[in-house]
């Protein structure tokens, strides 16, 4: 299958309200979340989603969709495998 027909296949979609409220579509797991960091797999690989207050008020895994409230600060993609981390790692570094 070529590139381009992979990426018609993906369904992921983002909207961001006055950087208040994120609705994501095309989520198919979500690895970890609290208020200040929500980190999801998506269609189009990993999404981290950075903020203060950050709250997952709507979450439906069978249809791939989650709302995130809170104050939005960062948004980003990676394609590469998370690598394992500690819990010493994730407050140290």
């Amino acid at each position: 299958m070529t590139e381009k027909a992979t990426q018609e296949n993906k369904r992921h979609t983002l909207a961001l309200q006055t950087r208040a409220k994120a609705s994501i579509a095309g989520v198919t797991q979500v690895d970890s979340f609290d208020e200040h960091l929500v980190v999801l797999r998506t269609d189009c690989g990993e999404m981290t989603v950075e903020g203060e207050g950050l709250h997952v008020g709507a979450l439906d895994i069978a249809k791939g969709e989650i709302e995130i409230t809170g104050r939005v600060c960062a948004i980003y993609y990676s394609d590469a495998a998370p690598a394992k981390r500690g819990l010493r790692a994730r407050f140290f570094g």
